[in-house]
């Protein structure tokens, strides 16, 4: 008995379907599939034809007709049956008020369509812009650039601003190559900054100098903490990056280049920019090259007196241009040295937005130093009705961290703007006429900026940091 009724309850369970039952699919098990009645090709075309130009005419319909998405559209609708119905006056003054929803809807809709063709329009007009200057900068100046470098059309192409395709090739030619460097010696110093990492991870018992003015090749240690901080929000160079070991290789090479600077913090950002816009050998020639200029050695060898000369012809132009700004800095103690170094250490790249600050580049590289102290005194210009109101402290702020939404073509309006000649001395005259003031003042072994180098390293330092 009990063996029967097991050989029947097997049969109950039994997960074999049926010879006879042809099974489909479902989510959860197995169903019969539903018998589809065949279509001729020609008839499923003209079904798919007939709900396309369906589902068209319903779009059409819908823009046609403009839907206030409001629930105050519900007054055109009876009251409940509960409520009083809506007397004769009532009604018409809903349905007038509709109506004049209905009219701001569709103006609010013409404006912003108009302002969207106004943009594209807008847009294109940039874009065509910037393919003809790509062809001119291509066909008509670079292949003669000799001849064409200091015409007046070159000129004004380059004021506002160079092509991002063609930047790194007009940053080349105008920065130039004085140094003579090549890639073979790029790739010479690249394989000793190695060599010189390796030795110092592996020794153990290794430890930094706090002076390190006798062989500046042990800084290469400190571009690893340096680098990820740089351009930050572009996540480019951070580890892990496409360009960490770009950046990282560049500044090793040049502190084995140039054992005498080393690496300075803020150099990242001016290496970080010539990486977006040329190969690594090409900018690590245009990189020592511009560190090379007389304004960029006298801030990172942090040659005091030097630099005291530049702060001064800057104080000078600032009196000359913006005297009300002048007088409220001097009231307020706030000095060149609080926000010129940052600006002039990384030529702007931390302080404007990166398109800004390429377009800064684009003219310092053709104008050199003098076009770094006019873009500072157009970048006051701008802000000049905000900082007369502010106190040290947050003019500190201010213009330690400048806005990020400066507009471009205003700031080089103000740039251009800026006179930059006192008493018809031009920027290079004054500047010498000071330099022989504070060479004459350390003759005397007097100094008014600062007691010791020690103090502007400390402030460079802490500047660079932020």
């Amino acid at each position: 008995m009990f063996l029967s009724l097991a050989v029947d309850m097997k049969g109950l369970f039994s997960r074999k379907p049926k010879a006879t039952e042809v099974q489909g699919w479902r989510l959860f098990g197995k169903v019969p599939p539903k018998s589809v009645p065949t279509k001729d090709p020609q008839q499923i075309t003209d079904e798919y034809q007939a709900r396309a130009k369906l589902r068209d005419q319903e779009i059409a319909g819908k823009k046609n007709n403009v839907e206030v998405t409001s629930t105050t559209a519900l007054i055109l609708h009876n009251r409940p049956k509960n409520l009083p119905s809506k007397s004769p006056e009532e009604e018409l003054r809903h349905k007038q008020q509709y109506a004049t929803m209905i009219e701001a809807a569709k103006k609010r809709e013409v404006k912003e369509a108009k302002q969207k063709r106004k943009q594209l329009q807008q847009q294109l007009k940039v874009e065509e812009k910037l393919s003809l200057s790509v062809k001119c900068w291509n066909q008509d100046i670079l292949p003669k650039w000799d001849a064409m470098v200091n015409s007046k059309k070159t000129r004004e192409l380059w004021w506002h601003g160079i092509p991002p395709c063609v930047r790194g090739k007009v940053w080349q030619r105008a920065i130039g190559n004085d140094l003579n460097i090549t890639h073979e010696l790029y790739e010479i110093c690249l394989n000793r900054a190695k060599d010189k990492i390796k030795v110092m991870a592996d020794n153990a018992n290794f430890e930094q100098s706090s002076e390190m003015d006798i062989n500046k090749e042990d800084s290469v240690e400190l571009i690893k903490l340096d680098v990820s901080r740089t351009f930050p929000q572009l996540c480019i160079f951070q580890k892990g990056g496409p360009y960490y070991d770009l950046l990282h290789n560049l500044l090793g090479a040049y502190a084995c280049y140039r054992p005498d600077v080393g690496y300075v913090q803020g150099m990242s950002f001016i290496a970080a920019v010539l990486l977006l816009n040329l190969d690594q050998a090409d900018a690590f020639i245009c990189f020592a090259n511009l560190l090379n200029k007389p304004c960029q050695v006298a801030f990172f060898r942090v040659d005091e007196s030097i630099m005291g000369a530049y702060f001064d012809t800057f104080e000078d132009f600032l009196k000359e241009n913006l005297p009300k700004v002048y007088h409220h800095f001097h009231e307020n103690e706030v000095i060149p040295h609080i926000y010129i170094i940052d600006w002039i250490f990384t030529l702007f790249s931390k302080s404007l937005p990166l398109d800004v600050a390429s377009r800064v580049w684009d003219v310092f590289c053709r104008d050199g130093e003098e076009f770094l102290f006019q873009t500072a005194l157009g970048i006051l210009k701008v802000y000049e009705d905000i900082l007369i109101h502010m106190d040290f402290i947050y003019l500190a702020q201010f213009l330690t961290k400048l806005p990020e939404d400066i507009c471009a073509d205003e700031l080089f309006r103000s740039i251009d703007s800026i006179q930059m000649s006192i008493d018809k001395r031009k920027f290079s005259q004054v500047l010498t006429m000071h330099k022989d003031k504070l060479k004459d003042t350390r003759d005397t072994g007097s100094l008014r900026s600062f007691k010791d180098t020690s103090s502007i390293r400390s402030l460079v330092t802490s500047q660079a940091v932020l």
